[in-house]
């Protein structure tokens, strides 16, 4: 592994994390898969040599809880649904180079061998503990077969998490009034002899590790509490008959994240033996020096920064070198709920007939990869008729018209110097989005690009002009289109390639890499097509109600009884009273409350939390400094509109300068900003 800038020498291997095996696919799931699609095809096109890899979870109480529910045997359950994802996912162009999962042979040797390891290392010992028990039963309740109170947050907890308070990972034993999911009745407390890993013989490993690590800031700074404080040890085995078996105990199997992960290393295995190791050798990216990034949801960032880590320097494989953790799809400001029925099914998008790539740029571009992104119909239709269909179909479309219309092809001209330093920076940019992980910017490109070139083609008008000057002004668009379907193929693939095939270019855009967008175009084409179709007014109307008639059906069926399933739940959250000192309209008046669009962002030094903003207000530039350093992954604010108190006194605070005052909501700083496109400098009222 290395810090260096991509591409670098080593191999690269870009992982999802697992879905659990235990239910259908929704577009807010699809957001990290998309994600790490993205990424990965952007290494690609700078020429790192990569594979892309993921699996399925089939282990683990939540499998078993539903099977039993079903009536099936677990393994049913979950080959069900592990096929389903194998289908889904291609429909959305995740194109993983291997897609396997946890009960596969190659996983199940490469687990049992990593643990076995682990033992005679020393890392793993036996110790007596209580485990929930359900005496009607008579069987042991592990993870998700138990119910009850966090001991930390008191709020209602499955076993193994507090999925509805505070989020925290929760060992056997912790969880207080336990409850049988198979009974109902209160369950009781039994002493079992478990398998432990020594994780807090870790703690100075994994301390510099945390420092070293790049990716998104919540991933880098959410795990410090853990590792800084007094890191305990981790039970590594449950009472449980389905997953992989504790060597040499036959009743006791291994915990699903000891398994799930190493996942990662035999898809990767299994693609290495299936191309040759000559092609992609997997014991060089994970024993040697390769460059590992994991792409998850923030909800298993522990698992992956603290659990993870630890087990792979235990066994002496590499470390990951990144962990981009994207924050959730929320549904017209709340959160998707499987078990009401609130989402936008992956099924339902494809069976709508829109192209998947509306939802890949949608999903990647709409905010941060940390950051929550709104899904609703309104803002979908939106974002697709100004940047897709606006922007970039409509600077090719017309670019590549006027070109077949007039010259049968590419004018013979040469690219001028101005376009020629615009595609260059274009690729330029890409790198450095790269290197910043930032998957927003790599999206962002190709529109970009395509914006310059309809001010370039209404700026020169070359329906006004004669030759030479209309043909070199042609040529120069042909090129920009050329450099859109190279750096759009990341993100819009099938875009991309269709494109590519209206330019007759050889080969395929999937394998040219970026010095392809500066490649002579092709000399003749046919009359192309338009990329995108406008998504009319009543079509959204038709897709709201048919969401709503979707989610009342489910309200009338009960399914909203039980909200444990809610991919993200909303916690309870204690929020003060409605102030009862009222003030009048003409000291309202008196705030001047600007729309501002953030130049720059970076933290001060030796301030653990606070960042130093440029923020423009329409009339001047002001300096803002915001306590968001650990809350905002800062290089992804640039460009963001914000609500800003412009007549606030001024302070400083470490030294610099605060002229404004940046509005956020709750202790996470949600960012106040404007549901359209109002100007910087735009008041408030």
């Amino acid at each position: 592994m290395s810090h260096e800038s991509f591409p670098t020498a080593n191999p690269a291997v870009v992982t999802c994390g697992l879905p659990y095996a235990n239910g259908d696919l929704h577009v807010g799931h699809l957001r990290t898969y998309v994600g790490g699609d993205a990424f990965a095809r952007a290494l690609e096109k700078l020429g790192q040599d990569t594979a892309f890899v993921s699996g399925s979870d089939m282990h683990g109480t939540p499998v078993a809880v539903n099977a039993w529910r079903e009536g099936v045997s677990p393994e049913e359950f979950a080959l069900r649904h592990h096929e389903k994802y194998e289908a889904t996912f291609p429909e959305f162009d995740v194109a993983f180079d291997n897609y396997g999962h946890t009960a596969e042979e190659t996983n199940v040797e490469l687990t049992q061998e990593f643990v076995r390891e682990l033992d005679d290392g020393g890392y793993i010992y036996e110790k007596e503990i209580e485990v929930a028990w359900d005496p009607e039963e008579d069987q042991p309740l592990p993870d998700r077969y138990v119910e009850g109170t966090c001991p930390y947050c008191g709020e209602h907890a499955r076993g193994d998490e507090c999925d509805e308070g505070c989020g925290r990972h929760l060992e056997p034993g912790e969880i207080e009034e336990p409850t049988s999911v198979i009974t109902g009745n209160p369950a009781e407390y039994r002493t079992r002899e478990h398998e432990f890993l020594r994780l807090s013989e870790f703690q100075d490993y994994l301390t510099g590790f945390i420092d070293r690590l790049d990716g998104t800031s919540n991933a880098k700074n959410q795990p410090r509490e853990w590792i800084e404080g007094e890191l305990q040890d981790w039970c590594i085995t449950r009472d449980l008959d389905w997953g992989i078996e504790y060597p040499g105990e036959e009743d006791l199997v291994l915990y699903v994240w000891v398994d799930a992960p190493i996942e990662y290393i035999a898809s990767t295995k299994q693609y290495s033996e299936r191309v040759g190791a000559d092609e992609y050798d997997w014991e060089e990216v994970w024993q040697e020096g390769g460059e590992i990034v994991h792409v998850i949801g923030r909800d298993i960032i522990q698992h992956h920064t603290v659990f993870w880590p630890a087990v792979l320097h235990g066994v002496d494989y590499n470390e990951p070198r990144s962990v981009l953790a994207s924050g959730f799809v929320n549904l017209d400001g709340k959160g998707f709920s499987t078990s009401r029925n609130r989402a936008v099914w992956a099924d339902d998008y494809l069976d709508e007939g829109f192209d998947t790539d509306l939802y890949r740029y949608y999903v990647t571009t709409g905010t941060g990869f940390q950051q929550d992104v709104d899904f609703s119909w309104e803002r979908f239709a939106e974002r697709v008729n100004g940047e897709l269909v606006g922007t970039l179909g409509n600077f090719c479309y017309r670019s590549l018209l006027f070109a077949h219309r007039n010259y049968d092809g590419t004018p013979e001209s040469d690219v001028s110097e101005e376009v020629a330093e615009r595609i260059e920076s274009a690729i330029e940019d890409f790198g450095d989005a790269l290197d910043d992980y930032s998957i927003r910017a790599i999206g962002q490109a190709p529109v970009k690009l395509a914006q310059f070139g309809n001010e370039y083609i209404q700026g020169h008008e070359p329906w006004k002009l004669d030759d030479p000057e209309r043909g070199a002004v042609i040529r120069d668009c042909v090129q920009l289109v050329k450099a859109i379907a190279v750096l759009a193929e990341p993100v819009l693939p099938s875009t991309a390639e269709r494109l590519w095939d209206q330019l007759d270019e050889s080969g395929s855009v999937h394998d040219a890499t970026l010095d392809a967008a500066l490649d002579a175009p092709s000399a003749d084409f046919d009359a192309p097509e338009e990329l995108f179709e406008t998504i009319e007014d009543d079509r959204v109307a038709e897709l709201n109600e048919e969401l709503e008639a979707q989610i009342e059906a489910a309200s009338e069926s009960d399914a909203d009884e039980d909200s444990s399933d809610d991919d993200t739940a909303e916690p309870d959250v204690d929020l003060p009273a409605l102030a009862d000192e009222r003030i009048g309209f003409e000291a309202f008046q008196n705030l001047d409350i600007r729309v501002g669009e953030i130049e720059l962002a970076e933290g001060i030094e030796g301030a653990d939390d606070l960042a130093r903003l440029e923020v423009d207000l329409g009339v001047e530039t002001r300096q803002v400094v915001a306590g968001i350093k650990q809350l905002h992954d800062l290089d992804d604010l640039p460009g963001t509109r914000v609500v800003v108190l412009a007549n606030i006194e001024k302070n400083e605070l470490f030294g610099v300068e605060s002229n404004g005052m940046v509005l956020a909501a709750g202790e996470d700083a949600d960012l106040l900003t404007t549901h359209a496109d109002s100007v910087p400098g735009t008041r408030v009222r």
